[in-house]
């Protein structure tokens, strides 16, 4: 099995494990996660750009039906995950439209950082409330 076989692979065992554990209440909610998360994929997305360019990105989504699929299910994830944010972003005082246009830019990328954010801001405004 080839490393572009088995990535995928590893990555649908570490999403089952974490909807697994979210579900049951045992995941944690850390800024910190999230933001190494982020940090890896981002280094994972520059790493992928910088060996293919951006080109690839956008004929695996158009070269045929399944590509287009994965297309629409990556756009009306990210847009989902984004209104679930929002209020709570509106309530942290986050500045939506940068963050909407940087979603739209970069999808999960932005999400994560986003959501890093706002956890961060979140356990901010506990701490000072304690």
């Amino acid at each position: 099995m080839s490393i572009l076989e088995g990535l995928p692979i590893l990555a649908y065992a570490a999403a089952l494990g974490t909807l697994i554990r979210v579900a049951l209440g045992k995941a944690s909610t850390s800024w910190r996660i999230v933001a190494l998360l982020g940090a890896a994929f981002t280094a994972f997305t520059v790493w992928t750009v910088l060996d293919g360019g951006l080109l690839p990105f956008w004929l695996n989504h158009t070269t045929n039906l399944a590509g287009n699929q994965v297309w629409f299910d990556l756009l009306i994830s990210v847009v989902l995950a984004f209104v679930l944010l929002l209020p709570r972003a509106r309530a942290q005082g986050m500045a939506i439209l940068p963050w909407a246009l940087a979603v739209a830019a970069t999808a999960s990328l932005a999400l994560l950082v986003m959501l890093a954010r706002l956890l961060w801001l979140e356990a901010e405004a506990r701490a000072r409330t304690t």
